[in-house]
């Protein structure tokens, strides 16, 4: 069935919700309030419903017209996301790509992924934004990217698995953990100091690598916990491909936990829009691509 309401009707209806009455409307419209007026009313009669009833000087919205009104701004939302769209693929290759990547996203080959695609495209900028957990999946429900690499999959949104990430607990070398000389369980790590890397999102995941311990310090970066640990300060989950020189050196080593010494974080790689994807988003997401699959450890 053809639409009979316009988007223009629908805008007219969204600005007096907004602005509370139909002369504000009209301002930011600016159009006339008849004009706004005629229609809404017009809505209204092509729909056989009542959106508003008046009260006072306001325009208050009936039970029909909310529903009317959420999703009308869900229709404004896509057609001015398909515009968007449209243009960035008639213009070309876009001006700048906006990428989420999880922390645990080895950086060392995101960043020779990014000097691949530069050279290809050298005038197309780059905003990275590196998160945690949440932060990642967040920035792409906030339409903040245009394509993340997130361990999470967030509701409405599929991703393509790249790789999986080993997470390994470690402490220094010297750490009193290492010199009980037997096999570890979550009883011994209560008593020494655990470090977490913070999720970046809004709402904290609670799914993160964690222990019930006593002691423990929250950290922003895998660096800063690299450091920590190095430094004899606790123990923590950190991610293979970011301490294999620590490793190689015996300055870091593994511990004997019984259980749980090894975990597996997957990434998946998700479009922000799948059906309106970029020439250049596509493309790095193909050199991602391909660059994980000759991925290994004796890379780094």
């Amino acid at each position: 069935m053809t639409p009979h309401i316009t988007l223009e009707q629908w805008r007219s209806l969204i600005a007096v919700v907004d602005a509370g009455g139909y002369a504000q409307a009209a301002q930011i419209l600016n159009k006339s309030q008849s004009a706004v007026t005629y229609a809404v009313q017009k809505i209204e009669s092509l729909l056989e419903v009542k959106a508003f009833e008046i009260q006072g000087r306001k325009a208050i919205l009936t039970p029909t017209g909310q529903m009317l009104y959420r999703r009308a701004l869900a229709l404004i939302d896509e057609a001015n996301d398909l515009e968007k769209a449209a243009h960035t693929l008639s213009a070309g290759w876009e001006a700048e790509i906006h990428i989420a990547a999880e922390i645990l996203f080895p950086s060392r080959l995101l960043l020779a992924c990014l000097d691949r695609f530069g050279q290809e495209s050298p005038r197309t900028r780059i905003e990275l934004t590196e998160s945690v957990l949440g932060g990642t999946a967040e920035a792409l429900l906030k339409g903040e990217t245009d394509l993340v690499i997130s361990p999470l999959q967030p509701p409405g949104f599929l991703g393509e698995l790249l790789m999986r990430i080993r997470l390994v607990a470690v402490a220094h070398v010297d750490h009193p953990l290492h010199q009980l000389g037997r096999e570890l369980t979550n009883r011994d790590l209560r008593a020494y100091r655990h470090l977490v890397i913070r999720d970046s999102g809004t709402k904290r995941d609670r799914r993160a690598v964690s222990v019930e311990v006593d002691q423990r310090w929250t950290v922003s970066q895998v660096a800063t916990s690299i450091q920590a640990v190095s430094m004899g300060f606790g123990f923590a989950w950190l991610p293979e491909e970011h301490i294999c020189e620590e490793l190689k050196t015996g300055l870091l080593k593994p511990l004997p936990l019984r259980e749980g010494g090894t975990l597996e974080a997957p990434l998946y790689m998700i479009f922000a829009n799948p059906d309106f994807v970029g020439p250049g988003v596509k493309r790095l997401a193909e050199i991602i691509r391909e660059s994980v699959k000759t991925y290994s450890s004796v890379d780094v």
